[in-house]
């Protein structure tokens, strides 16, 4: 698993030159960058399959997302982006299942797991779980392991959802509108010859939080329980 500062050197001329012309005039070292992204792609989604078999065996190309933006809808018209990005995961970029994304970016790279976004019957789903079993969420995500690499993040409510007990240890929980987690590495972790002994223990870190959430998601009906 290697990324190498030929794609940092170009994604840095991306978001300075990021017009068709330009890139049209290279387009070649972006071809180049994206078959060195679908080579670590395909090594890391090995890597979490090995630790998490329950995501099957994900295809590469259905695992990358583009690197063209959708300026349809969005005043920001620069036609790419300005990073190469990939999710692991059961059903591949487009999975409504816990996963691990990684992006790779010049100074942002990151990896992220769980969920992101969910829809009403998702969320009572998660929600459910969390108060049916408020002690292993809270074990796994306020770890001194899992707090050191990873943070919560994503949109949450300003009060409690209706219906809901509250005033256990971990109800905050109750308030994400999804439950993921973020980590990010530096420039040196990414180009170092460590990264991917880095990668394997944040994605062993995180397993457990999908999990967890796969667990909610795929309940039967009959065992979720309507507060």
């Amino acid at each position: 698993m290697k990324i190498s500062k030929q794609i940092f050197d170009f994604l840095r001329n991306v978001s300075n030159n990021n017009n068709r012309e330009w890139f049209g005039r290279h387009k070649d070292e972006y071809l180049s960058a994206r078959a060195e992204f679908e080579a670590f792609t395909a090594d890391f989604l090995k890597l979490a399959a090995a630790i998490d078999p329950s995501i099957g065996t994900p295809d590469v190309k259905n695992s990358i997302y583009r690197f063209y933006r959708d300026t349809r809808f969005s005043p920001d018209k620069r036609p790419y982006k300005n990073n190469f990005c990939c999710f692991a995961a059961r059903g591949g970029k487009n999975s409504r299942l816990p996963g691990y994304f990684v992006s790779i970016s010049p100074g942002q790279s990151m990896m992220g797991c769980g969920l992101y976004c969910l829809d009403a019957d998702e969320q009572k789903r998660v929600r459910t779980e969390i108060c049916n079993f408020s002690e292993e969420i809270v074990d796994i995500v306020e770890s001194e392991a899992f707090t050191s690499v990873y943070t919560l993040w994503g949109e949450k409510l300003k009060t409690f959802p209706r219906g809901y007990e509250t005033g256990f240890h971990g109800d905050y929980l109750l308030k994400h509108k999804a439950l993921s987690a973020m980590t990010t590495f530096t420039d040196e972790q990414v180009l170092g010859p460590d990264f991917e002994t880095l990668v394997e223990h944040r994605i062993r870190l995180a397993e457990p939080l999908n999990a967890f959430l796969t667990r909610a998601l795929e309940a039967p009906d009959e065992t979720t329980i309507d507060f």
